[in-house]
C-alpha cells in the first residue's frame, strides 16, 4: 500500500542525512500516516482510511469528526 494520505496527497519527500563530517546520504522523510475508521455523514458509516495526523488535527479543529483507531 503506497504511504500517501487520502485527505492532504503527503506522500514521502528525499533529502540528505547530514553527517558531522557534512557527508550526504540519501533519505527519505515519510509521512506521519495512521488508520482511522472516520464518520461519513453522506452514506452515515465509518470509512478506513489512512490519514496523516497533521490532516487529523485540520479535521478535528474545523468541525467535530467522529474517529477510531483501526488496529492494524
Amino acid at each position: 500500500m503506497a504511504k500517501v494520505c487520502e485527505i492532504t496527497g503527503k506522500k514521502p519527500s528525499t533529502g540528505h542525512n547530514v553527517s558531522h563530517s557534512v557527508r550526504r546520504t540519501k533519505r527519505r522523510f515519510l509521512p506521519n500516516l495512521q488508520k482511522k475508521k472516520i464518520w461519513d455523514p453522506v452514506t452515515g458509516t465509518f470509512k478506513k482510511m489512512k490519514v496523516a495526523t497533521s490532516a487529523l488535527r485540520l479535521l478535528t479543529k474545523s468541525k467535530r469528526v467522529k474517529t477510531k483507531k483501526v488496529k492494524a
